[in-house]
């Protein structure tokens, strides 16, 4: 499974949708940067894999970051910065 988290300006909470296979999840990751840096703003729409029937609307001008993790088996995703020791 896949995680795109995506962190918006001034919000200390970051957003995420799971994508079951990496195709997917890169394939999300290129809509969500061309939408942060088109010239004018548009609202980007996401449902997720692994939550049905979560959806996830923002505008694209206010994310200020975004990133794809993968979780491997057991192990759980701790966001960027963390290590599991």
């Amino acid at each position: 499974m896949y995680t795109i988290e995506l962190t918006l300006k001034n919000n200390p909470i970051a957003l995420s949708v799971q994508r079951k296979d990496q195709e997917s999840a890169d394939r999300l990751y290129a809509e969500i940067v061309a939408g942060m840096s088109a010239p004018t703003a548009q609202v980007l729409q996401m449902t997720c894999d692994k939550q049905e029937g979560k959806k996830l609307a923002v505008l694209s001008s206010e994310i200020s970051a975004v990133q794809i993790s993968e979780k491997a088996g057991a192990t759980a995703n701790m966001g960027a910065g963390f290590v599991r020791n």
